[in-house]
């Protein structure tokens, strides 16, 4: 990697926003509240058990093992280049699709906003103009970026935290449109007759990717001052200021909308709308503060990307110096970002956007329901991503640590194997639950797009990672800079 001309740092203030920014998803808030009353305990339960070791994980990985590389780093210390190669994969295969979604979400609020249905070159030209912006973006470290981020983190702040106002002063005032009416409305598993309902668990990948991102945090190891220090911390104070900002939103929708009546894709909005009337603001005042708020929304749309774009960069480069991506796409910027991944990210995107537009508009509206199930194939493959980090952390700790005071998590070995395997517990029942959400024959008729992409991604990835050199040491290229003085 060419050295880079300057040095950029990174403060702590700007880390902790950077982790809100990575982390804290706007889009994700509608679908969690879907979930219904029980979605209280299910976060006190996956924040317990899933939040709080993943966190402080990647905290120590992040700095006992200090590398632009991150999670690929880590994976290969514990199990060498082919399982390395194998998360980069599932990485890559999740972010075009991730970004084509947050693209077609740009136009849907916009229209929601504006309220007028735009044309499809519209629609098109916009989702596209999206692409470029995050894919230039991403060809910028973060400590080149690290404005547009915080301005993001502050403007997720005051979005979420408007809605769950407004939701605390109508059901003090009002009532909610959600009431719980017994103690098993708030239990997870239990259905409407209070019998067992194992469906729930499909919640469980809703709210584990609300979580996701922390071990993009490590990668800015090299932007830090200190990041012995830093990393952990913008990790805790992060994931505490996370957890409120995404409990006070969903609650807030709770209160303005009936489950059965929500709108994953507008919710948000829908809500402002909602509660913004039952305060008896005039129509007039209700469209500017949804146009501001939609705007803000759009805004953290595009800096969540650039927050998260040099980690998966970096990730994806790392692989390609092993030959599980083309060489090209190690290649980097004289500040060290790697530009080529960048771009194809953007171009299989861009890809995606113009498919799924042309589907929806000129072949037929099955089409387009079959092209969005695939979409669902970047959640999966996210969630793919991080079950070798759990086992990983568990052989590496258990050698001890590497650096000198890197953040350690001090503990016995049952603390140890909770942190490790809870967590991994947890992503095997959202895995299961998301690919197989019923257990009977007719779910297949459905799912089945699904099911099929998951194998055929596993495939491709099983034949990239063939041509890979196995081996458990990194070459010079890639070693780990130790941050001891």
């Amino acid at each position: 990697m060419p050295e880079k001309k300057q040095k950029y740092k990174f403060r702590l203030f700007s880390a902790v926003l950077a982790t809100v920014c990575i982390i804290l998803v706007g889009d994700a808030v509608a679908p969690t509240a879907s979930i219904g009353n029980s979605q209280y305990i299910w976060w006190i339960i996956m924040i317990l058990c899933f939040f709080i070791p993943y966190g402080l994980i990647s905290a120590e990985l992040g700095t006992q093992y200090p590398s632009e590389g991150g999670i690929y780093t880590w994976i290969e210390k514990a199990f060498g280049s082919k399982w390395a190669s194998r998360v980069a994969w599932f990485y890559w295969v999740n972010y075009p699709l991730w970004i084509a979604s947050l693209a077609d979400l740009v136009t849907t609020y916009l229209m929601q906003m504006l309220g007028f249905d735009m044309t499809w070159p519209l629609i098109l030209a916009i989702q596209l103009f999206y692409i470029v912006l995050v894919s230039v973006l991403g060809c910028l470290r973060i400590s080149q970026s690290d404005v547009l981020a915080n301005i993001g983190a502050v403007a997720k702040f005051i979005f979420m935290a408007g809605l769950g106002g407004l939701g605390i002063y109508i059901l003090v005032t009002q009532g909610t449109a959600n009431p719980i009416n017994s103690i098993t409305d708030l239990l997870p598993l239990v259905g409407e007759n209070g019998g067992l309902d194992l469906a729930g668990l499909g919640f469980v990948s809703l709210i584990i990717f609300n979580m996701l991102g922390f071990e993009v945090v490590s990668t800015f190891a090299e932007d830090m001052e200190n990041p012995k220090k830093e990393i952990p911390k913008a990790i805790i104070y992060g994931g505490i200021l996370i957890a409120i900002f995404y409990l006070l939103p969903s609650f807030g929708i709770g209160v303005a909308i009936p489950v059965q009546d929500l709108s994953t894709d507008t919710g948000l909005l829908d809500s402002y709308n909602i509660l913004l009337s039952n305060i008896g603001l005039s129509v007039g005042a209700i469209q500017a503060i949804i146009v501001v708020v939609g705007g803000l929304f759009i805004y953290t749309l595009i800096t969540n990307i650039a927050a998260w774009n040099f980690g998966v960069n970096s990730v994806i480069a790392y692989a390609a110096e092993d030959g599980a991506f083309p060489k090209s796409w190690m290649k980097r910027t004289k500040d060290g970002v790697p530009y080529v991944v960048s771009i194809w990210t953007g171009i299989v995107a861009a890809i995606i956007s113009i498919a799924g537009i042309l589907c929806a508009n000129f072949i037929s509206e099955d089409i387009t329901n079959l092209f969005w199930t695939f979409f669902s194939l970047s959640l999966v493959c996210l969630l793919l991503v991080y079950l070798p980090m759990f086992l990983a952390f568990w052989k590496l700790h258990r050698q001890g640590p590497a650096v000198k005071n890197g953040f350690w998590i001090e503990g016995g070995k049952v603390k140890i194997a909770f942190y490790s395997f809870a967590p991994f517990v947890l992503l095997i029942v959202a895995l299961f639950f998301t690919l197989f959400p019923e257990f009977n024959l007719e779910m297949f008729s459905y799912q089945w797009p699904l099911i099929v992409g998951v194998c055929v991604a596993i495939i491709i990835g099983e034949i990239l990672v063939m041509n890979v050199r196995d081996g458990k040491n990194l070459p010079q290229s890639k070693k780990s800079k130790s941050l001891d003085a």
